[in-house]
């Protein structure tokens, strides 16, 4: 069982929030409470949705990130065990810190 705690300390965990802030100013379209989240599809902003993913995939294993292609949309489709939705929540709701 993977455990559910992240492993960043916290300048890396600031610094990784304000990314994911940024990324959400820049891309988000639309967040849904099932975890779902539309971004405007492009190059820079696919490469920093898969860079997030990747990063996120190394530091909260337990999460479960999926970024797909849905034509001019990518959608980031974000899930947790149920004893880790807080934390999904969490991350979810950083995208969304910021709208335009």
């Amino acid at each position: 069982m993977t455990p559910i705690a992240c492993t960043l300390e916290g300048g890396e965990r600031l610094t990784r929030m304000a990314e994911i802030e940024a990324l959400g100013r820049d891309a988000l379209i639309a967040a849904s409470g099932d975890g779902t989240l539309r971004f405007r599809n492009d190059r820079a902003i696919r490469a920093r949705l898969a860079a997030v993913v990747a990063a996120e995939a190394r530091c909260c294993p337990f999460l479960e990130l999926e970024l797909t292609e849905h034509g001019e949309e990518l959608r980031l489709a974000i899930s947790a065990p149920e004893d880790a939705v807080p934390a999904a929540r969490e991350l979810s709701a950083a995208f969304a810190t910021v709208r335009r």
